[in-house]
């Protein structure tokens, strides 16, 4: 048994307030496609320069192309283990919220209620115009918007260029503000501003990646895969 884990444990039966926050670490383990990799279709396409508010505005085919591919990757994607986990401790009342940075809507998938996703979700389309929602057949088959006729549909995520959503942001910062324990799942933390989360909560925080971090004091670092450290973790909690 891993004895940070264990510890872990103990320390969520004795919280009455947990607020986990997720990144690109926890999605890996549900095997996104890597659409930079050698053999992908985007592999000499920067993403950084494709993902952004001018290239939905000045090369809206590019960016069609480019989101059209991703959402496609993603259809067949399902959550792993670990996304259950965190669903399974908000159901007992482990966990008050759960924040992420990813695009997935898999914390949802699994049956997280209470999730905020601060960058969108990938699976919601809407329009640039008017922001009427939309289906994804909508977005994959070019149409115009139904309510303004404008060929501006995209996802309903943060492109490069944008804000954070406000009120999800701001009712992330509020539960992480009252927070008696921060748990930080997956992600490098180095990201403004959620690389913030850890400074803002005067709870216990608890750090679980397949790497370190630096600059940051948590009380407990656990270096490991999401879904392994979690699923353990629900063994302790639940046995």
């Amino acid at each position: 048994m891993n004895e940070d884990i264990k510890k872990l444990a103990d320390i969520i039966k004795d919280s009455n307030n947990m607020v986990v926050m997720t990144g690109a670490g926890m999605d890996t383990e549900s095997n996104i496609p890597d659409f930079r990799s050698k053999d992908g279709l985007w592999y000499k396409v920067d993403p950084a320069k494709v993902a952004t508010v001018e290239a939905l505005h000045e090369n809206y085919p590019l960016f069609h192309e480019f989101y059209s591919a991703r959402i496609k990757n993603m259809e067949n994607i399902t959550p792993h283990e670990g996304h259950y986990v965190l669903a399974e401790l908000e159901k007992e009342g482990y966990i008050k919220s759960l924040a992420t940075q990813n695009i997935s809507g898999l914390h949802a998938k699994a049956g997280s209620q209470n999730v905020y996703e601060l960058h969108g979700n990938i699976r919601k389309i809407r329009c640039n115009e008017c922001n009427t929602s939309h289906s994804i057949e909508d977005f994959l088959e070019e149409r115009n918007c139904k309510n303004c006729g404008k060929n501006a549909l995209r996802p309903d995520i943060v492109l490069f260029g944008e804000m954070l959503p406000t009120i999800t942001w701001q009712n992330a910062i509020r539960d992480l503000e009252r927070s008696d324990l921060l748990m930080v799942i997956g992600t490098s933390l180095q990201v403004y501003p959620v690389n913030q989360f850890p400074y803002m909560t005067r709870g216990k925080t608890v750090y679980i990646n397949m790497e370190g971090t630096r600059g940051y004091n948590f009380d407990i670092e656990i270096i490991g895969k999401a879904g392994e450290v979690l699923t353990e973790l629900r063994e302790i909690l639940f046995k």
